[in-house]
């Protein structure tokens, strides 16, 4: 972890919704935040929030397109202390039997790929300044599994797996690495998980939603900025100690299946 008081943070997806919540807690830190994100629209929308933002129109799953990114970014700084590897869809919302293959495909591409090759660019940076913090968005999906989201909980699943071992892999060079796995998290993209899920289960989108909310003990869902608030603590000096750990923000999930 750098002992410099301005951190240097680049977050992929961080356009709208977690990613943008992730970009404005750092920003308000003092850092300086670069974003990636595939839709211009929301890059624009978050530029005009925020100026100081540098953005980047790049796919995450296109290593020429994320690599063109990164090496302008490092270009402007020389330096990187947080890689937020954020990018990731909902993917179908069907069972296992309706789930072709491209769509079981590009959601692991976007969710697992994407973590894969934001690791990959951050790592060779972090270890020359034997420091660095690499966290991945995970989620409860790749604790518990998920009816329906197959495609989903698996790549949350492996998302893990791949955090556990960079955790060991980077950890001697001083570079920690955590995945913060979030409950449902209030927004559109939920809003349209719910409409389809509901669709698919034959119930209402109002049962669902209350559904959800009673999987958590807190009975209700988290927002952006709950999740945002546990990127910045985990890039903080607080969490000098902490690497290889699965951190929820999801309210305490106690069942999936509602």
């Amino acid at each position: 972890m750098s002992h410099q008081t301005t951190q240097h943070v680049f977050i992929t997806a961080g356009g709208s919704g977690i990613g943008l919540a992730m970009a404005s807690a750092f920003l308000s830190q003092g850092a300086k935040v670069a974003v990636t994100d595939s839709n211009v629209a929301m890059l624009e929308d978050a530029k005009s929030r925020h100026p100081s933002l540098m953005t980047f129109q790049a796919d995450v799953t296109n290593e020429s397109e994320m690599q063109m990114a990164f090496d302008k970014v490092m270009g402007e700084w020389g330096r990187l202390d947080v890689m937020m590897a954020n990018a990731g869809t909902a993917g179908p919302t069907a069972a296992i039997d309706d789930v072709s293959l491209a769509d079981w495909q590009r959601c692991l591409a976007v969710n697992l790929d994407g973590c894969f090759l934001a690791s990959k660019l951050a790592a060779p940076t972090m270890r020359k300044q034997k420091s660095g913090v690499i966290t991945l968005t995970s989620s409860t999906a790749g604790l518990w599994g998920y009816p329906y989201r197959s495609p989903y909980a698996t790549a949350k699943w492996g998302i893990i797996g791949l955090m556990k071992t960079l955790a060991m892999e980077l950890g001697p060079d001083g570079i920690r690495v955590n995945a913060i796995c979030p409950g449902s998290v209030e927004g559109d993209r939920m809003d349209g998980v719910i409409e389809r899920e509901a669709a698919t289960r034959g119930i209402t989108p109002e049962e669902l939603r209350q559904g959800y909310a009673d999987c958590a003990s807190l009975r209700r869902f988290v927002t952006a900025e709950d999740v945002s608030d546990m990127a910045v603590f985990l890039a903080s000096p607080q969490a000098k100690s902490i690497s290889g750990m699965v951190m929820s923000v999801d309210g305490h999930t106690e069942k999936v299946t509602l």
